[in-house]
C-alpha cells in the first residue's frame, strides 16, 4: 500500500546537480528531511555547497525566515543510493536524461525503499511508463517535473505513467502543495507532458520559419517579446537552455529538425554556455533585439500551433484546461494560459490559420487536433461566443477572469486578488481590464467593502508588466488608465492588502484605494523614472495630495524602493504590521468596513473625496449636506438606538 503524503517525513533526492541540489533545498525548507546522493563525493559536496550559498541569499533578501543552517541541519549527504533511499517515505530521482541510467537506478530503488514508499522521477521528456518498468511497483512510480531553478519556480507537473494509481498521485499531488508549490496533474504519459508539449511550437515554428527565409532571428524574438508579451523569445530561450536541448529531444523523438537548428548543432554553437547560438555572446552583444525589429513576424501563426498544441492535451483527457494555463504561466512564464489566449483569439480563426497552413505546405504538425474541430463546429469559439475552452458569463454580471480571482462572501466583502504570481502580479491590460469590468458589473448593493491583494507571497503588484510598451500606442496612453479611477470611485471603502513589493503600477492601485495595511516586509516606491518614464496612473498626483510635496517628489525622482515602516512614517500607508499580526490587523479594519453604515460610509467617501479639491466653504457645504441626508435614514436611528441600549448596531443600509 502507498504511503500517503501526511506520512511522508524523510525523502531522498537521487542527483545533487541543478535540479537535485535545488529540489533538495526547497523540500528542507518546507521542514522535511532530506538525503542527497550523487555517484561522487565531490559532485555531492558541490550540490550541498551550492544550497549552503542558496540558502544564504534567501536570507539576506529576507525570502526565508528560516536560519540557513537549521535548514541544513535537516539535509544529510551520501554516495550510496541505498542509504538515500533507507527510510524514505518518497524518493525524487533527478539524475540525467538518459533512460538507461534511470533505469539503473529504480531498479536499485526498487529493491533498497521501503515497500510503501513513492518513487518519483524528475524528468522533463522521457516516459514515466517507461521509467517504471524498472521496478515491481509501477503503481507507485509517477513523475513530478520541477522547472528550473527549483527554489525560485512555483511549477510541478504531477505525471501518471500507465501504472499509476490514484493514490499514488493524490499523494504526489498533495506533497507538492505542502513544499508551497503549484502542482497541475498530467493524467496520461504523453511526450513532453504539458509545458513543453505547448512550447514546442514556440520553439521550433520560428525556426521553421526562418530556416525558410520567411522570418528572421531578431524579428521574432521582438515580435513575441514586445508585442505578445512572452518574457523571452524563442531564440533568446533556446540560446539560455542549450540549443543541443531541444536538438536531442527532438531526435529521440524522431520530430523533424528545423535546418537551422541543425546547423548550429553540427558547428557546435549551442547558445550562451558555448559563447555563440543564435546570437554572439562573446564577440556580441547577445540577445540585442529591440522593439523596432518587431511587427513583420506571422506571431499568428505560432499561437495558433500552441493553442492546437493545448486542445490535443485537453481532447485526449491529458490535462484540463485550467492545468494548461497554470502551466504555460507558472512554468513557462507565459503571459497568459495558452487556453485562455485561444478563446481571446477566436477558435475559428486559430482553425483557419492551422488550416491554411496545413494545406500549404502538406506538413501534419498543421493538422488541427479534433478537439479543436469540434468545438469550432458547435459554435464554442471562444470569449465572444461564450464558450471555448472556457464557459464565459453571457449576461450582464462578472465574468471568469484569467488575470484576478475574486470572491464575494456573504457578509458583503468582496475579495479580488491579482492573480499574476509568477510575474509578481505585474499589471498588463487584461489584468487592468478584469478589475474594471469586475467593479462595473458587480452588484453594488450586495457589497460592503472591497479589499485587494496579491497571488503568492512575494508581491502586492511589482508594477506594469514592461513587456508590453513596446505596443502602447502614445495617443492612446495620454488619457489616465481606467483602473485607477475605477478603484478610487468605486461607491464601497476599498483596502489595499500589502505583503511584498508594492511598486510602480502596483503602488498606484494601491493609492487608488481608501485604506493601506501592509507587513513590515514590504517595500514601496516608484521605479518608473528609471526606464526614462514617469507614474502614469496617478502617482504623481496622489502621492502629493497624500504625503505632500517633498516626499513625493523624493519618491518619484529617485525611484527608490522605501520599507514600510518609512511608508508609514510618511503616510502613504495606514499601517506596517509585522506578519505574524498582519492577518488579525486586516481582518479588524474589514470588519469595521464590512459592519458599519452603508450609507454613511459611500457619503463619507464622496464627501472626502470631492471635498478634498474643493475650497474649504464648498467642501463643507458638502460635508452638511450629506450629514443632514443620513440623519434621515433608518441606519442612524439604529446607530442611536444601538448608542442608548449599549449594543452592537446593525446597519441595513437603508
Amino acid at each position: 500500500m502507498v504511503v500517503d503524503s501526511d506520512s511522508i517525513e524523510r525523502v531522498g533526492v537521487i542527483g545533487a546537480g541543478n535540479m537535485g541540489h535545488g529540489i533538495a533545498e526547497v523540500v528542507a525548507l518546507a521542514g522535511y528531511e532530506v538525503v542527497m546522493r550523487d555517484v561522487e563525493e565531490d559532485l555531492v559536496r558541490d550540490g550541498y555547497e551550492d544550497i549552503e550559498w542558496s540558502l544564504n541569499k534567501l536570507a539576506e533578501k529576507g525570502i526565508v525566515d528560516q536560519s540557513p543552517d537549521a535548514v541544513l541541519e535537516r539535509i544529510d549527504t551520501t554516495t550510496d543510493l541505498a542509504a538515500a533511499a533507507d527510510g524514505a517515505d518518497l524518493v525524487i530521482e533527478a539524475a540525467p536524461e538518459q533512460l538507461s541510467i534511470k533505469h539503473d537506478i529504480f531498479e536499485e530503488l526498487d529493491e533498497a525503499a521501503p515497500e510503501d514508499a513513492i518513487l518519483a522521477s524528475n524528468t522533463s521528456s522521457l516516459s514515466i511508463t517507461t521509467i517504471a518498468e524498472g521496478t515491481e511497483r509501477p503503481d507507485q512510480v509517477l513523475g513530478l517535473h520541477f522547472f528550473n531553478p527549483p527554489v525560485k519556480m512555483d511549477l510541478v507537473e504531477v505525471i501518471y505513467g500507465e501504472g499509476t494509481s490514484d493514490a499514488t498521485a493524490d499523494a504526489g499531488y498533495e506533497f507538492v502543495e505542502s513544499i508551497g508549490k503549484t502542482p497541475i496533474r498530467v493524467r496520461k504519459d504523453v511526450h513532453g507532458f504539458v509545458v513543453n508539449s505547448v512550447l514546442g511550437p514556440f520553439a521550433s515554428e520560428p525556426a521553421w520559419m526562418v530556416s525558410r527565409d520567411e522570418a528572421t532571428i531578431r524579428g521574432a524574438d521582438a515580435t513575441m517579446v514586445h508585442e505578445r508579451g512572452y518574457p523571452m523569445g524563442p531564440f533568446e530561450l533556446a540560446d539560455m537552455n542549450g540549443i543541443d536541448i531541444g536538438y536531442h529531444v527532438r531526435k529521440e523523438a524522431d520530430i523533424p529538425i528545423p535546418p537551422i537548428m541543425q546547423e548550429r548543432v553540427d558547428a557546435g554553437n549551442l547558445g550562451r554556455k558555448s559563447g555563440a547560438g543564435y546570437y554572439d555572446y562573446e564577440d556580441g552583444d547577445g540577445a540585442d533585439y529591440g522593439p523596432d525589429d518587431a511587427g513583420d513576424f506571422d506571431w499568428f501563426r505560432v499561437e495558433a500551433m500552441m493553442v492546437n498544441e493545448g486542445a490535443k492535451l485537453v481532447g485526449n483527457d491529458v490535462a484540463t484546461p485550467e492545468a494548461v494555463d497554470t502551466g504555460m504561466r507558472l512554468g513557462a512564464g507565459f503571459p497568459e494560459g495558452i487556453c485562455r489566449r485561444g478563446d481571446a483569439l477566436g477558435l475559428d480563426d486559430v482553425l483557419e490559420k492551422l488550416q491554411e497552413l496545413h494545406e500549404t505546405y502538406g506538413d501534419e504538425r498543421y493538422e488541427p487536433d479534433g478537439y479543436l474541430v469540434d468545438l469550432v463546429e458547435a459554435g464554442h469559439t471562444g470569449e465572444e461566443a461564450g464558450r471555448g475552452f472556457y464557459e464565459y458569463d453571457a449576461g450582464d454580471g462578472p465574468g471568469e477572469y484569467s488575470t484576478i480571482n475574486w470572491a464575494l462572501e456573504d457578509d458583503g466583502l468582496l475579495e479580488i486578488e491579482f492573480d499574476r504570481p509568477e510575474r509578481l502580479n505585474a499589471m498588463n491590460g487584461d489584468l487592468a481590464d478584469a478589475v474594471v469590468d469586475l467593479l462595473d458589473s458587480i452588484d453594488e448593493d450586495a457589497v460592503r467593502a472591497v479589499t485587494f491583494e496579491g497571488a503568492g507571497d512575494r508581491a502586492f503588484c511589482a508594477g506594469a508588466d514592461i513587456t508590453g510598451f513596446a505596443s502602447i500606442e502614445p495617443a492612446k496612453q495620454s488619457e489616465p488608465t481606467p483602473v485607477y479611477g475605477t478603484i478610487a470611485e468605486f461607491p464601497r471603502p476599498t483596502l489595499a492588502k500589502i505583503d511584498g513589493y508594492c511598486l510602480g503600477a502596483g503602488l498606484e492601485m494601491a493609492l487608488a484605494c481608501d485604506l493601506r495595511i501592509a507587513t513590515t516586509d514590504s517595500e514601496f516606491g516608484f521605479p518608473e523614472i528609471n526606464l526614462g518614464l514617469l507614474p502614469g496612473g496617478g502617482g504623481t498626483q496622489r502621492t502629493m495630495r497624500m504625503i505632500g510635496d517633498a516626499r513625493a517628489k523624493e519618491l518619484v525622482f529617485r525611484g527608490e524602493h522605501i520599507a514600510a515602516e518609512r511608508a508609514e512614517n510618511w503616510g502613504l500607508i495606514n499601517r506596517a504590521v509585522d506578519p505574524a499580526d498582519y492577518d488579525d490587523v486586516v481582518a479588524a479594519f474589514v470588519h469595521d468596513l464590512v459592519t458599519g453604515p452603508p450609507i454613511a460610509l459611500r457619503k463619507a467617501k464622496r464627501v472626502m473625496n470631492e471635498g478634498r479639491d474643493q475650497d474649504l466653504d464648498a467642501a463643507l457645504d458638502m460635508e452638511s449636506q450629506a450629514f443632514a441626508l443620513l440623519l434621515t435614514t433608518d441606519d442612524a436611528k439604529e446607530g442611536a438606538a444601538a448608542f442608548a441600549e449599549d449594543r452592537e448596531p446593525e446597519f441595513t443600509g437603508e
